[in-house]
């Protein structure tokens, strides 16, 4: 598991909350690696009412604050999975519900809960369905925190971590999430490339001033142009990245550079 997480009170967060904060913090237990996946079926996607706990509009976690999604239907993201397991098994989730690192279920941090999700490892084409009952990864390059189970589905306990394409269910199968069927991974296992997106300006002086300001990090900075909702806007992009780890390394050394915002983004 990578990265490994300890629980500190929940009343450091908003008592709706009711779940965990997650950490970096080193664990020796080891999950059972003999359990037979092929018994431990993949949620069939319903409708079902939103959860009494962990659905507030709003809440903070270490200074950040995050707004709770009104809807999922048209969900996807893509980005970089990590999972939990041994630590929290048996624990309260953000829900009210009992964690099972044996179920297939996962933590997001805007979805509203519970959500169905598509969850489709963009290294080796594995894909599964989880349903979100939980608050998390609050790690700012982490998208979606797994079960031990559902990481297992899609081969990546060794690594610790995955990009990944995330996307809602519509359990009602009338809206635009309908599970998509999608098969294979990179050609020839190659490990796809990803970029730390650190600012979008109109102004492209600025976001080259910024790009400017992070050639110091030694680690090439491009500035690509996009239309978004008829305007140009000039986005700065680190990387590309292959390695989770290396990516996490030049994240952690962006508040020197006053850039308190960013999220991983794939080609």
């Amino acid at each position: 598991m990578n990265p490994f997480y300890r629980c500190v009170p929940a009343l450091l967060l908003s008592a709706q909350l009711a779940g965990c904060v997650f950490f970096d913090a080193p664990d020796t237990r080891t999950p059972d690696a003999d359990i037979d996946l092929s018994k431990i079926p993949e949620p069939v996607p319903k409708v079902e009412p939103r959860s009494k706990y962990g659905n507030m509009k709003t809440y903070e976690v270490f200074g950040k604050r995050y707004y709770v999604l009104d809807s999922s239907l048209g969900f996807v993201e893509k980005g970089i999975a990590s999972w939990y397991g041994p630590k929290f098994h048996g624990k309260r989730t953000s829900s009210g519900e009992t964690y099972d690192m044996h179920a297939m279920t996962a933590a997001h941090k805007t979805l509203p809960l519970p959500t169905y999700l598509q969850v489709k490892n963009l290294e080796n084409g594995r894909q599964i369905i989880v349903r979100v009952n939980d608050r998390g990864p609050f790690h700012a390059n982490r998208i979606v925190d797994l079960s031990y189970v559902a990481a297992r589905k899609l081969d990546m306990i060794k690594k610790g971590t995955a990009l990944v394409e995330i996307r809602a269910i519509d359990p009602t199968g009338r809206g635009p999430g309908a599970p998509v069927e999608t098969r294979g991974g990179l050609a020839g296992g190659a490990a796809p490339k990803f970029y730390i997106r650190v600012g979008a300006f109109a102004n492209i002086d600025n976001a080259r001033q910024l790009r400017r300001k992070l050639l110091a990090l030694k680690k090439p900075v491009r500035i690509d142009k996009a239309r978004v909702n008829g305007k140009t806007v000039h986005r700065v992009n680190i990387g590309p990245f292959t390695d989770v780890r290396d990516a996490d390394a030049i994240a952690a050394r962006l508040p020197r550079y006053d850039v308190r915002t960013h999220y991983i983004t794939l080609d």
